[in-house]
């Protein structure tokens, strides 16, 4: 049961059970990691609605909630190492993480070579 106080400055407390605390703790994080699947899911959406060649495959969608970026979880899809990727697409790993990790937007050459070593279509990534 939680308890209200009033500090002599006049402001409001909650005083409540630790175990309540937890429980609190537990559902707020719950619903971070909720409002990130959803932004994933709106991303995702919102990508296909740009123009992609049809729907992303059931896996890349599971995988694109699980993951930073639309290339981490096609990447992950064909089984590849970031390190395999920037190789096949003859870009440098660190680059490749800045595209997976949202640091960089990347050029429309290196998508194109990025979607062909994953051989995807390249407007999946543009």
């Amino acid at each position: 049961m939680a308890q209200m106080i009033i500090t002599p400055m006049g402001e409001e407390l909650v005083l409540l059970s630790r175990v309540e605390y937890d429980r609190l703790a537990a559902l707020a994080t719950e619903a971070e990691e909720d409002a990130a699947d959803v932004a994933a899911y709106d991303a995702a959406m919102a990508a296909i609605a740009a123009g992609r060649d049809g729907p992303l495959p059931a896996e890349v969608a599971a995988l694109l909630l699980r993951s930073t970026s639309l290339i981490t979880a096609v990447r992950k899809w064909r089984g590849m190492k970031q390190t395999e990727l920037a190789e096949r697409a003859g870009l440098s790993e660190g680059y490749l993480s800045d595209l997976e990790s949202g640091r960089r937007k990347g050029a429309p050459d290196s998508l194109e070579a990025i979607a062909k070593a994953l051989d995807v279509p390249a407007n999946w990534l543009m």
